[in-house]
């Protein structure tokens, strides 16, 4: 005790004043944010030495068999039901017998126990659910995703009183309640905490008696569902001024209940998100009057409205828009591997380009990698895990991979997708995309200032009990706790050194890799990656203090690497958890390559731009002795790949699962997708043959005696498939614009008027 008391008044002592200088204390919003949610398998990766073992050990996402069936039945029904074009450039909304149907079949009460009569779903199957959905229709997807996501059912289970749970969620689980979350307003977007939206205690009526209640004035924007919302959470600042409630003046952010009927609350008008028309609009409220236990959670959750909103975060953000994009990603890949197997160019399928095998190796790498990380996720959810840098991490980069895959596809279909009508079925996609970049976290911030900026305090060993030691307002206690984590720490960064000199100076040879697991050269390159991020993130925490808030780009590649292991892991998992499917080791040798060059991309990024130079120079020496590799994918490597794609096969089935492709419709522009790929496919010998022949008519190898007539009636059915397929849509001058007709000449009018009346007249 007296070495431990030396070391703590003569050595931690002067540490803990000069950290005190350095480092910021931590903002009771950042504390909220930082509280919300838990440490996961992130904790691993900070280590430096993760358990692959234990990444390994977790059971793989699965449905019970009500929610199999639920699929199978329900799910498949309503997918059938929703036509994209109609939705969008017709009704604007969704039929009245879809939301009918939606209610009806309880699909806004996924995630509410049974007992308030909802279906009790698990993460995995509300993530299922979201993303068949959104395959068939962004409309729909986006309308059964916010009910079940950040909205009042969510938070009511985390924060409810029992009086408010069971009013409200049997409500919203039968669909007689709409919810929406009122949160974004004029002056506050991604910074929330800026909201200028109050709520000032004071007495009031309420159904016809005086109590003690809350006049509130808000303007929120971006709703979701709020034109039709019956019941709004809304989030406001609350202020006692005369301080009836004797807590103060300030009490903080605070979410209330609020039905969109109460007098003084106005909705309906909507706003047009990129022509998706999903239910989205402004709601207003002016001198509104609520009683206090209206407030979500009663009087004590008071000021707790930024921690419940975080909490409710740090797991719907890891459903919700990444189940979205996934369901993206895989139908970009399917659908534009058979477009690429149909469409000829120069008398050869356009998929035979190495140009369009790129893009196409692309496409089913993003497949995989998000569906993989999406499962993982979900299934961490299901075990009780919260993990918000996690969640982070998914949202920026599944959308941000959503992105590419799409813009990849409608590089490769060209015209096909640029056409609007019934006949394109990549449009809305398209037109979704800066929605989920922007929604939950607009990227930009994610990426800059949560992934690592959270991560690093959240997820870190022990740079959190440090921080909170420095802001201890009893100064010997947060010495003390000070001393006792901070020889942890440079213990455990010490530590990370060797193991970043050892498995740095072997290239990666030697390094844990997970029991029995195959692959192993992959996991040691992550095992070697993550004792290095670890070095260079105490490195980086130690050289720049509380001014790593504003070097963002340094931050950013920090957040990249993390991210990286992260994905990169689940990729490993996700080929163990399948089987080693030999077929698959192509695709995720090809994913490993790519996530390694970014990782070094983003390594050579950080320590070229470190301030501190015998910090990066350090690094360099023990984790990198020979330089960063960089490299891409082989040739070979991405033609394997790309034939994925281009082929039926269970493994295409396996890549891209449980999309919608039309089934139940004689008129979906998938379903006819698909059917031109199995023909096309199917007459590829007899094509071979005329092409060896140099005869590109059918008609000639006819007559030459090249193809007989059953291969000929063969090929004339695919081409007329394939017609189908590459044709797109033409509508009428007049359907178009109703100012046409200026650019009508006088006799074409005529000829236009006639040939109207002759048609009403039939």
């Amino acid at each position: 005790m007296s070495i431990r008391s030396l070391r703590r008044d003569y050595i931690t002592k002067p540490l803990f004043r000069w950290a005190g200088t350095v480092m910021p204390p931590i903002s009771e919003t950042e504390r909220d944010a930082i509280d919300a949610g838990t440490v996961w398998w992130d904790g691993d990766l900070f280590s430096g030495n993760p358990d692959w073992n234990q990444l390994l050990a977790m059971p793989p996402a699965t449905l019970t068999a009500q929610e199999q069936a639920f699929m199978d039945g329900p799910v498949r029904q309503l997918c059938a039901m929703v036509d994209d074009w109609k939705i969008t450039w017709e009704d604007c909304d969704l039929p009245k017998e879809v939301w009918d149907f939606m209610r009806r079949e309880k699909f806004f009460g996924m995630i509410i126990p049974k007992k308030f009569g909802g279906l009790g779903f698990s993460n995995t199957m509300h993530s299922e659910v979201v993303r068949t959905v959104s395959s068939a229709s962004v409309v729909a997807g986006v309308t059964v995703m916010v009910p079940n996501s950040l909205g009042p059912g969510e938070l009511l289970m985390h924060f409810g009183t029992d009086e408010q749970r069971d009013h409200w969620l049997p409500r919203l689980a039968d669909g007689s309640e709409i919810p929406c979350f009122g949160l974004t307003s004029e002056d506050a977007g991604s910074d929330a905490a800026a909201m200028t939206d109050s709520g000032v205690v004071e007495r009031g009526k309420h159904e016809g008696r005086e109590v003690l209640g809350i006049r509130l004035n808000f303007h929120k924007r971006y709703i979701t569902l709020g034109p039709v919302a019956t019941v709004m959470g809304l989030a406001f600042k609350m202020y006692d001024p005369d301080k009836l409630l004797g807590r103060g003046e300030e009490l903080g952010i605070t979410v209330a209940l609020l039905p969109t009927g109460t007098p003084g609350v106005s909705h309906g008008e909507r706003h047009i998100p990129q022509f998706t028309h999903f239910q989205n609009g402004p709601l207003y409220g002016k001198d509104v009057f609520i009683p206090l236990d209206w407030i979500l959670g009663g009087e004590k959750q008071i000021g707790e409205g930024w921690k419940m909103l975080m909490t409710a975060l740090a797991a719907g953000r890891g459903i919700s828009l990444p189940s979205q994009s996934a369901a993206s990603a895989a139908m970009c890949a399917r659908a534009t591997g058979a477009y690429a197997r149909v469409r000829s160019q120069f008398n050869v399928p356009i998929g035979m380009f190495e140009g369009v095998r790129e893009h196409l190796a692309d496409l089913a790498a993003n497949a995989y990698l998000i569906d993989a990380a999406r499962r993982l996720t979900v299934a961490a959810l299901d075990e009780g895990h919260r993990p918000s840098v996690i969640s982070a991490i998914m949202k920026f980069h599944a959308t941000d991979r959503m992105r590419n895959s799409i813009e990849k596809a409608m590089d490769i279909h060209g015209g096909k997708a640029i056409i609007d009508g019934p006949k394109n079925y990549l449009g809305g996609q398209y037109r979704s995309v800066p929605i989920g970049i922007t929604v939950e976290g607009a990227n930009i911030l994610t990426r800059n200032l949560m992934i690592f900026g959270q991560g690093a305090i959240r997820s870190h060993p022990y740079i959190l009990k440090e921080l909170l030691a420095l802001s201890d307002e009893d100064n010997a206690k947060g010495l003390d706790e000070f001393d006792q984590n901070i020889w942890k720490h440079a213990g455990h960064a010490v530590g990370n050194v060797f193991r970043s000199f050892l498995r740095g100076w072997s290239g990666g040879l030697v390094g844990p890799a997970p029991d029995y697991a195959a692959l192993p050269l992959h996991w040691r390159a992550l095992s070697r990656y993550s004792a290095a991020f670890a070095m260079l993130s105490d490195l980086s925490l130690l050289t720049l203090g509380g001014a790593l808030k504003r070097k963002e780009m340094i931050s950013a590649r920090l957040g990249d690497i993390l991210s990286e292991l992260y994905l990169l892991g689940a990729v490993l998992k996700r080929y163990e958890d399948e089987g080693r499917q030999v077929a698959d080791r192509p695709i995720v040798d090809y994913i490993m390559i790519q996530g390694a060059e970014r990782i070094g991309v983003a390594f050579d990024g950080v320590l070229d731009n470190l301030p501190a130079r015998w910090a990066a120079w350090l690094v360099r020496f023990a984790a990198f002795p020979f330089g960063i590799a960089h490299r891409t994918p082989s040739d070979e490597c991405t033609n394997a790949v790309a034939e994925i794609l281009l082929s039926p096969s269970a493994q295409r089935d396996r890549l891209t699962p449980d999309l919608y492709g039309g089934e139940g419709r004689d008129d979906h522009a998938l379903a006819h997708l698909e059917e031109a790929f199995r023909l096309m496919v199917d007459v590829d010998p007899i094509e071979r043959k005329m092409r060896d022949a140099k005869i590109r008519d059918a008609g000639e190898a006819l007559e030459r005696g090249i193809i007989g007539e059953e291969e000929f009636n063969r090929l004339s059915r695919a081409k007329e498939a394939v017609d189908r397929v590459v044709a797109v849509d033409a509508f009428p001058m007049e359907e178009v614009s109703p100012i046409a007709g200026q650019h009508r000449k006088p006799q074409f009018k005529k000829q236009r008027a006639a040939k109207g009346r002759r048609e009403a007249a039939e």
